[in-house]
């Protein structure tokens, strides 16, 4: 009998052990369906992270391009958008695909499903991971805002959640994170070393006495500080965050203090809710991606976070002729100690070499060994 029972106590803690290893391994999403678990390449060390901003897909074929030279209208719809993620995840090689909002273009989309399905289809075919966000035009077509994130977390490959489990109250749709392990058979393989924040910015202000375009609200920033303190206990890992309405912090920006360029005016919400306060304080978050502003595409650095665009990307989008499409790339290196070292970031334009620009480091991490400093010997004679 002690036989039978020792036995079989060694079989429950096999399978417990099995059990353990596979739910770090992947994870189940609200729907049901199993979640790939993100994780850093291990020949590389590094993370890659593709930004598409501001597709604004209608009908296909069928819809015409805005704002692209008198040669290329002809043959220009939306095509054109779909053959530039092609492009992009060949040249690139993501290890995921971040749609920053204004995924279709509701006005102009006769079925807010089918424009879906098309325009994430170069993510779905291309078997990489991919997670969206909500614009102010997604919800203009046959679906409501919630109806089209409903839509978007029932598709293949998508990481996206409608918004965070165990969550009763929470504005707008399509809130949650991410977390990117270490590469399979490390020490960090089990536990986050890069958290990625995804936030529903809103659309249009329901406040009758503020004009303009939404923010993210308080529920939603009491949410984030609770995650990202939750997460940092455990690792203190960096945190790359997206949406689409850029903050009113990326008006403190000239041409002395940002890469890229700066084309039109912010089109942020017109009171500031405090999120980049909020962002500030938290201390996790190193870089801030959003799109919205198509003829921006500079990244600006502000009390220790890089504000960055995405730059216009879409063809049934409003743009500048000759100004080519582009998106932002951003890959995120580990050191030797399998932490993140660094975070850098590039936009390629759609052009015949899918040309690369503007490289720059958004963030570094200091040398661990580095001591404090003694304070300077005063002679005070």
């Amino acid at each position: 009998m002690a036989k039978f029972l020792l036995i079989v106590f060694v079989v429950l803690c096999f399978l417990s052990s099995f059990i353990t290893v596979n739910t770090q391994r992947t994870r189940r999403s609200s729907n049901g369906r199993t979640r790939k678990q993100l994780r850093f390449d291990k020949k590389k060390g590094e993370f890659k992270v593709l930004q598409v901003a501001d597709m604004h897909y209608a009908d296909g074929r069928k819809t015409p391009c805005e704002d692209v030279l008198p040669n290329q209208l002809f043959h220009c719809s939306d095509l054109n958008t779909s053959v530039f993620i092609n492009r992009m995840i060949k040249a690139e090689k993501p290890d995921l695909i971040v749609f920053t909002g204004d995924n279709i273009y509701g006005f102009d989309a006769t079925d807010a499903a089918s424009s879906m399905n098309a325009a994430f289809a170069p993510a779905i075919s291309s078997n990489i991971p991919w997670a969206a966000v909500l614009g102010n035009h997604d919800q203009e077509s046959t679906l409501s805002r919630a109806g089209v994130m409903k839509h978007i977390v029932t598709m293949k490959n998508t990481l996206s959640q409608f918004n965070p489990e165990g969550i009763q109250v929470i504005d707008g749709f399509g809130n949650y994170n991410l977390e990117v392990h270490g590469a399979e058979g490390t020490s960090s393989m089990n536990k986050s070393i890069l958290n990625l924040y995804f936030l529903d910015s809103g659309d249009y202000s329901t406040v009758s006495s503020i004009p303009g375009y939404g923010w993210i609200k308080p529920s939603q920033q009491v949410w984030f500080q609770e995650t990202s303190r939750k997460l940092q206990k455990t690792s203190k890992a960096p945190g790359l965050a997206y949406f689409h309405i850029p903050l009113p912090e990326y008006a403190r920006f000239d041409k002395s203090n940002f890469t890229g360029v700066r084309q039109e005016g912010i089109s942020s919400a017109s009171v500031n809710s405090g999120f980049f306060t909020t962002l500030v304080e938290t201390g996790d978050v190193k870089g801030v991606f959003t799109g919205h502003d198509h003829l921006n595409d500079f990244c600006g650095k502000l009390s220790g976070i890089h504000l960055c665009y995405g730059g216009g990307f879409g063809y049934h989008a409003y743009g500048k002729a000759g100004w080519s499409r582009r998106a932002r790339v951003v890959v995120v290196s580990l050191g030797k100690d399998e932490t993140v070292k660094s975070i850098r970031t590039w936009k390629r334009l759609d052009d015949e070499k899918l040309t690369a620009i503007d490289e720059q480091v958004l963030w570094r991490r200091s040398s661990s060994g580095s001591r404090r400093k003694k304070p300077p010997v005063v002679n005070r004679g």
